[in-house]
């Protein structure tokens, strides 16, 4: 899939089209003694000081070593219908820096790298909110399947918790899945070559759901009650989630999650605004409790490696350093109820983390020391982002 962020054949276009070069260098520098790939750098118009009425979709990134274009994504952050953000993913080897240069072109040339981060609204099964990209894909739920629960009708799902459907292919599947199910050609719980969903979430928090914990109890939201797609493409899906506010013990929460998912990542990213707490509990489940539970509070980092079916399976939980504030193994009678919980501190309403999973069967992932060290790495990472900066050429 490597060959996902280069440019094909159609933006050689970009070559043919370009004006006179920008005369901006942009440098992208990795502090870490690791390989650094599958990172997105985002740049703004502010940042290459275009003023408000440039188009940002004018610009493309060209390797100074390669004089390839890399892929890029545009996106419309605030909704307004104009783009705020062009995103690419550059690699850097350990302890360098890399040079690409800001191309304007004439005309806007059509992206036509695979949409591999997708995610989207699924009216046709009850009300779900699916995204995947080329290693992971999850989904949650909505009114509908909520009210289906409270009127005692068959088919609903009352669950704030995150669902992991373990693929085991990089092309997209959750509306090849979802066309199987609805039309009865098949069933998503079953593996045929591309993975299944046999990950069970009940009222746990799954792979990232969160909880405010007051008086020794665990409290949860209900099904999202609104969505918004912000956007899909070849290296990024973003969309928001909005939850009605709920109770814990006398405390009235607010919760919105934006959730992004970026190619090459096990791990979502949930950025998360609440109200009523300042701190809350990231989560997840631990099944029938017959895992490995490991834990870095140094590192900001959890992890729960389990047998699945007939395979094995390790979940994580990644945050910046000085956001975990504490973890629990928490174990209940309860059906659904035992999760790992990290504990993270809000600040100015805020609390961001990573979530995600890797599944034996797909490959990469075949132990729990091969699990660890990716969410450790993930760590070092997220703690220790790319640096960009501007040169005039």
């Amino acid at each position: 899939m490597k060959n996902l962020f280069f440019i094909s054949i159609v933006f050689t276009v970009f070559v043919a089209c370009a004006q006179k070069p920008s005369n901006k260098v942009l440098i992208v520098k990795n502090d870490l003694n690791v390989a650094r790939s599958f990172e997105t750098v985002e740049i703004s118009k502010d940042f290459l000081g275009l003023t408000s009425d440039e188009n940002l979709e004018l610009y493309g990134v060209k390797s100074i070593e390669t004089n390839q274009f890399l892929t890029t994504q545009f996106v419309d952050e605030d909704g307004n219908g104009e783009v705020d953000v062009m995103l690419f993913q550059p690699e850097v080897a350990p302890l360098s820096e890399t040079q690409f240069e800001i191309v304007k072109l004439e005309s806007k040339v059509e992206n036509d790298a695979v949409i591999a981060c997708y995610s989207r609204f699924v009216p046709e099964r009850t009300d779900d909110y699916a995204w995947e990209n080329n290693k992971v894909a999850f989904r949650t739920y909505g009114p509908t399947a909520q009210k289906m629960i409270e009127d005692n009708v068959k088919g609903g799902t009352l669950s704030s918790g995150m669902d992991a459907w373990l693929k085991k292919v990089e092309y997209p599947i959750i509306n090849k899945w979802y066309e199987k199910h609805t039309t009865g050609a098949g069933s998503y719980h079953e593996d045929t070559g591309e993975g299944l969903d046999n990950f069970h979430v009940g009222i746990s928090r799954g792979v990232g759901g969160i909880a405010v914990k007051s008086d020794s109890i665990y409290h949860i939201s209900r099904n999202f009650t609104a969505w918004k797609t912000i956007t899909t493409g070849p290296i990024r899906t973003s969309f928001t989630l909005t939850y009605a506010d709920w109770d814990a013990s006398g405390k009235m929460i607010s919760e919105e999650k934006r959730i992004t998912l970026d190619y090459g990542s096990n791990l979502s990213k949930f950025e998360i605004t609440v109200k009523g707490t300042d701190t809350i509990a990231a989560g997840l489940t631990l099944h029938e409790n017959d895992g490995e539970i490991t834990v870095n509070e140094e590192n900001s980092w959890l992890s729960y490696w389990e047998p699945h079916a007939d395979s094995e399976l390790g979940t994580g939980i990644v945050t910046l350093n000085n956001s975990l504030v504490g973890f629990e193994n928490y174990v209940t009678d309860l059906k659904d109820a035992s999760n790992l919980f990290a504990f993270l501190k809000v600040e100015n309403t805020k609390a961001i983390y990573y979530a995600g999973f890797g599944w034996k069967k797909a490959g990469e992932f075949t132990t729990k020391e091969a699990w660890n060290t990716y969410l450790q790495q993930f760590s070092e990472k997220i703690n220790n982002p790319l640096s960009i900066s501007l040169k005039n050429n």
